[in-house]
């Protein structure tokens, strides 16, 4: 287990930027953890990238599922900034090569999900500590998708989410043509969710980089379809000039980080993106998890500025 510092953190209370918290980034191999050298504990299903707040303090959880084909350290710089914000983000690896049924996905977030209550605490600095009765469960891409279904029961966990954010999910290549399992029904406000939900769509997802590659985030599949099958309470943000993978960091290394440079439309710049994904979530959460909906209200009333153009703010309440 390894474990990094983050830089610099700014003191400001705007969800948008760096929150209050200096923040540690933890890795986790596919073994035990160890909080004494002679207590060994159970390992997690997956390999992990924790961020946490570095101060004592007990905090809301947040499972945090990557996209397709996509390592979890590409989205660092966004599970610190939801981390300083008082959040424990937990970022599992759930495979390393996948085909297009994510039937495994869904079984091994439900997994990792039962794993917190017998083993996240040892993975912890031992003056921070979960609390597991505030859970919120995010993706991105197929990883929202796998949120999805985990949150319609598609898999059993021990422990109840209390909220939902898709970061631009996708369900398949078109209306028709989902990948295994389906979770779209096309029928609306259908999703039996026994939680508020968030949804962030990219305004440049459907979009063709160029006429070789289809679209990263297909009309008939992506966020607005999954939107329109929530029920109350929902949220859906649609960022205008941004692309389906603009939330990740700006340096992605390896042949996987230079093709999230190369099969989708992209917007000028990540920052902007990462930001406004990081900081809607950190809102949402305080709203549903601590009961705090000043954020939110602010965001929603225009009293907040977002980094980022938006081409659609809708709300189910």
């Amino acid at each position: 287990m390894a474990s990094v510092s983050s830089p610099a953190i700014s003191t400001s209370t705007n969800v948008f930027e760096y929150g209050n918290f200096a923040t540690e980034l933890i890795k986790v191999e596919q073994g035990p953890c160890w909080r004494k050298a002679a207590e060994q504990t159970l390992p997690p299903p997956k390999p992990l990238l924790i961020g946490t707040p570095s101060e004592a303090g007990v905090f809301p959880v947040l499972l945090f599922l990557h996209g397709y084909l996509f390592l979890n350290s590409f989205y660092s710089e966004l599970v610190q900034h939801i981390a300083s914000h008082g959040f424990i983000v937990v970022a599992p690896q759930l495979y390393c090569v996948a085909g297009p049924d994510s039937t495994k996905e869904i079984e091994s977030a439900a997994a990792i999900t039962n794993w917190f209550s017998e083993g996240l605490q040892a993975c912890l600095p031992s003056h921070v500590r979960p609390n597991l009765s505030k859970l919120a469960l995010s993706g991105h891409s197929r990883g929202g998708k796998v949120a999805f279904a985990v949150a319609l029961g598609k898999a059993i966990t021990s422990l109840k989410f209390s909220a939902l954010v898709g970061v631009d999910p996708v369900d398949g290549m078109d209306k028709g043509k989902q990948t295994p399992p389906p979770i779209l029904t096309y029928i609306p406000h259908s999703f039996n969710i026994d939680m508020a939900v968030l949804v962030i769509g990219s305004g440049l997802g459907e979009v063709k980089r160029n006429p070789l590659f289809p679209p990263c985030a297909p009309k008939g599949v992506n966020h607005e379809d999954f939107f329109n099958e929530c029920q109350k309470p929902a949220y859906h943000f649609v960022a205008k000039d941004y692309g389906h993978v603009d939330m990740l960091n700006d340096d992605t290394t390896g042949i996987r980080g230079k093709t999230t440079y190369c099969l989708c439309k992209n917007g000028v710049s990540r920052e902007p993106m990462r930001r406004f994904v990081a900081g809607i979530s950190v809102a949402f959460l305080r709203a549903y998890l601590e009961e705090n909906s000043n954020d939110l209200e602010a965001i929603k009333d225009g009293h907040l500025v977002a980094p980022v153009v938006l081409q659609k703010a809708d709300f189910l309440l």
